[in-house]
């Protein structure tokens, strides 16, 4: 198999349907798949053998999605679930339990700050938040109950590229896995070839780019020896009394090095029930089959954004990697060699009302919550994605009162460079 990502996006996973020798990835809209022998059935429950159960743990049109999503990671194994928070979450609760900890950088989504702030504190796990701009930082947040670390490649809204390889090296001197969203990276950047044991994504924005679907997925990179660090890693080497006293870390080696990813299929996605559908799993595929083309072209046009906004007067500051200075610009040039993504925010000379006023002027871009559409789309965090955070929060992530986001599309540059002139003339910069 090709190790091309444009290659892999179209082939990796499937070829066709035996039964029928159809060429699309079918869609197996079935709850359930009926078993050979009982003798059959009690070694798909009792794992000595890998096959279909029930959708809400495994399906076909899932499992090509997972060997898709792996092979462009260049991963062993993935598990797609129903969102990216559900994936941000199971990534986390895999591993740390009730009075365990992760370290998270400051730089991430509104949504996973508030998850990690709030809803995993509710579940006994402390999330301790560093400046990703000192690497140490992570050292000197670790104890003896810090089970994994955790950061955004390229994260929104701040857009400053994360010190992956860095942080993992740190990590692994600890035995603590380094695990990546690269949910507005992709192909831009592998996680694993910097180091990271684990990555997860936001199906929902630029793996499927229509819109029309929400998913996510966690890939296990494979090359973390959890086993070697069983004392720091318990939930993979202690036994699992939800599967008869099962240890992980040994239990599947037969099957090779997924102990991370198949127990997070077989207990958590079995108990807490979070399955993304088969139908959602088949479009999501759609979309990975042009991604390569489309990380390309909301690149190509991110750029040229940034570079109109900077002519600007009333643009106060444009916040692209392209504009990234000292450290964050060395960071810059060593990740983002494929391109630089399609995000991109700025500061209005205006502040607040400034920022919504441009976003009600705007005709083509789209003022939508979500971000990896082929569509251009723009929002203001501050009230919206991130507004459930404190004053303090939101000035950490970078969401300040006057930042305006936008994820520019594949639509011709000049058509989303007028729209983005006449919103600014509107709001008076």
């Amino acid at each position: 198999m090709s190790t091309h990502p444009e290659t892999l996006a179209l082939h990796a996973g499937w070829r066709r349907d035996e039964a029928t020798t159809a060429v699309a990835v079918p869609i197996y809209q079935t709850t359930s798949f009926q078993f050979d022998s009982t003798d059959h059935a009690a070694a798909l429950f009792g794992l000595s053998q890998l096959g279909n159960i029930y959708t809400r743990i495994m399906n076909p049109t899932t499992d090509v999605l997972e060997k898709r999503v792996a092979a462009l990671e260049g991963g062993v194994a993935a598990l797609a679930v129903a969102s990216g928070q559900a994936a941000s979450a199971m990534a986390v609760q895999n591993l740390a339990r009730i009075g365990d900890n992760i370290v998270a950088s400051t730089d991430l989504y509104g949504g996973t700050w508030n998850l990690f702030a709030n809803t995993l504190k509710d579940q006994g796990i402390e999330v301790r938040f560093v400046d990703p701009a000192d690497p140490e930082g992570f050292r000197r947040a670790t104890d003896e109950r810090t089970r994994a670390y955790y950061a955004e490649t390229l994260p929104n809204p701040k857009l400053r590229v994360f010190p992956i390889a860095e942080v993992a090296a740190i990590g692994r001197g600890f035995g603590i896995p380094l695990i990546m969203d690269n949910t507005a990276a992709p192909l831009l950047v592998r996680p694993f070839d910097h180091g990271a044991a684990v990555v997860m994504y936001s199906l929902t924005k630029y793996m499927g780019g229509h819109g029309t679907s929400i998913g996510g997925i966690i890939i296990d990179g494979g090359n973390f020896d959890w086993e070697a660090h069983a004392a720091r890693q318990p939930a993979l080497n202690t036994p699992d009394p939800s599967y008869h006293g099962a240890v992980w870390s040994q239990a599947v080696k037969p099957l090779g090095p997924i102990a991370y990813i198949l127990k997070a299929r077989v207990t958590l996605l079995r108990d807490l029930g979070a399955a993304i559908s088969p139908f959602n799993a088949f479009l999501i595929l759609q979309g990975i089959e042009t991604l390569a083309l489309r990380m390309r072209a909301h690149s190509d046009n991110a750029l040229a954004v940034a570079k109109y906004l900077a002519t600007r007067k009333g643009v106060t500051k444009v916040i692209h990697p392209s504009t990234a200075t000292g450290q964050d610009a060395v960071r810059t040039a060593k990740y983002l060699t494929k391109g630089m993504g399609g995000l991109l925010g700025f500061e209005l000379a205006g502040g607040a009302p400034a920022g919504k006023k441009f976003i009600d002027s705007l005709k083509l871009l789209y003022h939508v919550a979500n971000i990896g559409d082929a569509r251009s789309l723009a929002i203001h965090p501050a009230s919206t994605t991130h507004s459930q955070l404190s004053e303090a929060e939101q000035a950490a992530t970078g969401a300040s009162p006057g930042y305006v986001r936008l994820s520019i599309g594949i639509e011709h540059i000049d058509d989303i460079i007028a729209d983005i002139a006449q919103a600014l003339d509107a709001a008076g910069a």
